[in-house]
């Protein structure tokens, strides 16, 4: 199980890796190894997810979840297949916990008077400069 945070945890057999060989650094060794990792999560399979982290985690992770409703971390910063795995792990948990936070509710507050009163001098000033840029009008002959 993978803690990640008061209340959720996630099983690890709700995870799925795959391998693949990396670009960068390496050497010679780099063209031989599957350093390079997948870690792929279904969420609509999981039972791990709240409904409501589920809609945030969505929202968070749009471009990496697949129509199919996986989502998909490459990790291939580290030369090591094991490293790059804990890496993959640490960014869907760090996900995760900011997806299972709630938003912050709004509490609904009303403008002061003074903040009315310069809008309204602002919009006055405003529609002032605006009606001076009007066309000249030349004046009739008599």
């Amino acid at each position: 199980m993978i803690e990640i945070s008061p209340g959720l945890r996630l099983p690890e057999e709700d995870l799925e890796f795959r391998y693949k060989r990396a670009g960068g650094p390496g050497g010679q060794h780099v063209n031989k190894t599957d350093s390079a990792v997948e870690l792929r999560f279904d969420l609509n399979a999981t039972e791990a997810l709240r409904p409501g982290v589920r809609e945030r985690l969505q929202r968070l992770a749009r471009r990496r979840i697949s129509r199919e409703g996986i989502l998909i971390i490459h990790a291939q910063r580290f030369r090591s297949q094991e490293r790059n795995r804990e890496d993959a792990i640490a960014r869907l948990v760090e996900l995760l916990r900011e997806a299972s936070e709630p938003p912050a509710r709004r509490i609904a507050t009303r403008p002061t008077r003074a903040s009315r009163e310069r809008r309204l001098t602002s919009k006055k000033q405003l529609g002032e400069r605006k009606r001076g840029r009007g066309r000249m009008r030349q004046p009739e002959d008599t």
